[in-house]
């Protein structure tokens, strides 16, 4: 099972380590697997596709091992992220990298495979499909501009952690006035509805590689 897993080729747009951003793991040390390609296409996304390579499940593993301590566990976080994760990730794959806290953000238009550990859910579905995906993940972080609405947190899935992530747009001149904008109708959204908690993209605000 292990060697026919191994030379399965994933799509990636990079693999690093850094620190966790946002959401409830902000600041703990994590390696990312950004995967490439997605069933969306949010205006606001910050993923360059074109720099995408393909890699065989062992070599992101090697890649992997490279930047991280497995013997960590479970401080060892490994984040798939992307794109879309759900489109590439299975629980095969994962079994290979069952010495990792495997933890997943995702869009949450696809069930995510059962061996990953922590699911960050950044919403671009209905409440409903939301339902027919998940029974429980540990937070939902919701993207959110001047005007947005959020549903109310009884339609959702069960989550330990709600957020509003405010959306960080435009060019690098224009960035800090609609970091603003953002940041403060979603302090005022929270004030309304206390139930939410804010989650500010902090490996942007302080351009953390």
């Amino acid at each position: 099972m292990k060697n026919n897993v191994s030379g399965i080729i994933l799509n990636v747009v990079e693999i690093f380590k850094s620190i966790q951003g946002e959401g409830a793991n902000t600041g703990k040390a994590a390696v990312f697997v950004r995967l490439a390609n997605c069933n969306m296409s949010c205006w606001f996304c910050d993923t360059d596709w074109s720099q995408s390579h393909k890699m065989t499940v062992m070599e992101v593993l090697e890649e992997v091992k490279k930047l991280s301590n497995p013997n960590a566990y479970p401080d060892n976080l490994l984040i798939w992220t992307g794109g879309e994760p759900t489109l590439q990730l299975t629980d095969e794959i994962l079994e290979l990298f069952q010495d990792y806290y495997n933890c997943i953000e995702t869009n949450g238009t696809n069930p995510v495979p059962k061996r990953i550990e922590y699911i960050s859910c950044s919403p671009k579905v209905s409440p409903a499909e939301l339902k027919k995906n998940f029974t429980r993940v540990n937070e939902f972080r919701y993207p959110i501009k001047v005007g947005d609405r959020l549903p109310d947190i009884s339609e959702l899935p069960k989550a330990d952690n709600y957020f509003v992530s405010p959306i960080f747009l435009g060019e690098e001149k224009k960035r800090f006035q609609q970091i603003d904008e953002n940041i403060i109708y979603s302090i005022n959204y929270i004030k309304d509805n206390p139930q939410w908690r804010l989650s500010l993209q902090l490996h942007k605000l302080l351009n953390i590689p």
